[in-house]
């Protein structure tokens, strides 16, 4: 049900310019809702989705991580990487970062903001262990700890996430 209403949204959205929504693209929205909705679950039968996410409580907490905490941190990494591209002061490599999360959602959400946040990029994931691998565009220290790399970020995953 949240895949087809999902998708059923976001097609709506997309071609909604600003005026009314004409009843055809209701029906095509349904429509591909559905078939969205019955492959997801074909390709994927053993998921289950939780409806958590639609917590409101959770969806505040996020957009006060998107506009506080992960705003600053993409400002910040923007201004170091333009200084090390005109530096050239650079120190590339992957290292691996304990993460602690225990859900999919959280760790999920903790290796999109490192990979959008510039000068870094996760590159794998350990389901195990829970760790990230991430490529880093100033190693200082082979071994690192998450707030090395992204601050408070791991910490916010688990708030809003777990």
């Amino acid at each position: 049900m949240v895949i087809f209403a999902a998708s059923a949204l976001t097609y709506l959205l997309l071609v909604w310019a600003g005026g009314s929504i004409e009843w055809l693209e209701v029906v095509i929205a349904i429509v591909f809702g559905g078939l969205i909705a019955i492959m997801a679950k074909r390709w994927n039968p053993d998921i289950t989705l939780r409806h958590s996410w639609l917590n409101p409580v959770r969806l505040i907490k996020f957009v006060i991580y998107l506009f506080g905490p992960f705003l600053l941190a993409l400002v910040q990494a923007n201004l170091d990487v333009a200084m090390r591209v005109i530096t050239g002061k650079i120190n590339p490599g992957i290292v691996r970062i304990p993460t602690g999360l225990a859900s999919d959602g959280a760790l999920t959400l903790l290796a999109n903001s490192i990979t959008l946040t510039p000068g870094t990029l996760t590159v794998d994931a350990n389901d195990e262990s829970r760790e990230l691998y991430v490529h880093w565009i100033n190693v200082t220290t082979e071994t690192p700890e998450a707030s090395d790399i992204c601050g408070t970020f791991p910490e916010w995953a688990r708030r809003i996430a777990e």
